[in-house]
Formats: structure tokens, sequence, C-alpha cells
């Protein structure tokens, strides 16, 4: 019987210690319900689902941190608390750090790939002149463009078409999220907030 108690009392304050706290979904509208109930269906392995946890990295309130080392993305809230969410980055070759921040913010955007993805990807040709915003489109739901210094960097934060690649190297060094959790984070980023990409 001690044995229970004990054994109970750890596990308790175990998960005390965690101190994770699930994140609800945002608010969708009619548009988004339609199109996020056509992209590919994948449980997301339970560590890249959104947490409320203890802030990691000492980035003042507002801030977008993104480790893509760990495929994580922190949004750093007031009271020592962060925001993570479960990201994909870019595969070794496309993958990129440093500073920037969101200039423009774009819901369902259009996808024109860049020339030199054209070039890598002949098979992109067909949509080189772009490619509507829906749930065949690889940025999905939203994106957030990334500037350095007034110049856009052709980086983005955004949704997916494939979100069975969450928390793997997997962009042309885009940053990815469940088209789920970019709406949240649209919803709760002005543009201006400062994204850290290390």
């Amino acid at each position: 019987m001690k044995k229970t108690v004990f054994v109970a009392l750890a596990v308790s304050a175990l998960l005390g210690a965690c101190q994770y706290k699930s994140v609800a979904a945002p608010e969708l509208s009619a548009r988004d319900a339609e199109y996020i109930a056509l992209v590919p269906k994948f449980d997301t392995h339970l560590p890249y689902l959104p947490y409320e946890i203890a802030d990691p990295t000492g980035q003042p309130p507002g801030t977008i941190y993104i480790d893509t080392k760990e495929k994580f993305l922190y949004l750093v809230l007031p009271n020592k608390k962060a925001i993570r969410y479960g990201v994909a980055t870019g595969e070794e070759a496309y993958g990129w750090t440093g500073e920037a921040v969101i200039q423009r913010k774009a819901e369902w955007p259009r996808w024109t790939p860049p020339a030199e993805m054209i070039k890598r990807w002949p098979h992109l040709k067909p949509v080189a002149g772009g490619l509507a915003g829906g749930p065949d489109n690889p940025l999905g739901a939203r994106a957030l463009y990334l500037y350095q210094g007034g110049k856009d960097t052709l980086y983005r934060i955004h949704g997916t078409n494939e979100p069975e690649t969450i928390g793997r190297s997997a962009s042309s060094g885009c940053i990815r999220m469940r088209n789920i959790d970019v709406i949240d984070l649209y919803n709760r980023v002005p543009a201006g907030a400062k994204v850290v990409v290390v």
C-alpha cells in the first residue's frame, strides 16, 4: 500500500513539474474549416502539438523564436511563458538562421515558386505563374512573410498541405506549421514582430 501511494505521489509530482498546458484551437472561419477538411489528415506526434510552457528562450514577449534543430517554434508570452508549436524546417542545404521581422501577413496566400526552385524541381513549371490559395497550395492556411532590413528574405512561416512533415527537415528553408497552428500564431502576432531563427 505504501509503495502504491509513493508511486502515485511521484507520478503526480512529475506531471506537475512538466508545467505543460494545452493551447485551445483557434476559431475558424467557414473557409478555413472547408479548406482544412480537404488537406490530408495526419496524427501529429504528441511533442509537436502546441503547449504553453515555461519560456526556454530568454527573448522578450512577442518574439517568435525558432529552434531548427529541435523543430519547435516558440511564441514568447509575458510572465516567462511561451507557446511551443511543432514545425518542419529547411533541409540542411536550404536552412537558414538569423533575425527578421514579420513585414506582411496573408490568409490562404497565393504561392509563386522562385525561379531557383523551378530549376531544382522542373515538375513545378506548370505553377510557375503562381497557385491560388487553397488546400492544394503548399503555403497552407496562413503565411507570415519574413523581412531583413526592409527586404523580403523569401522565407516564410506558413501552413502546409503536407502535415506529415512536421518534426522533420523537409522544406526549402521556410518554417512549416500545421494549418490549425499557423492560424493560431497568425491571430496572436502583429506585423513587425521579431523572429529569431537558430
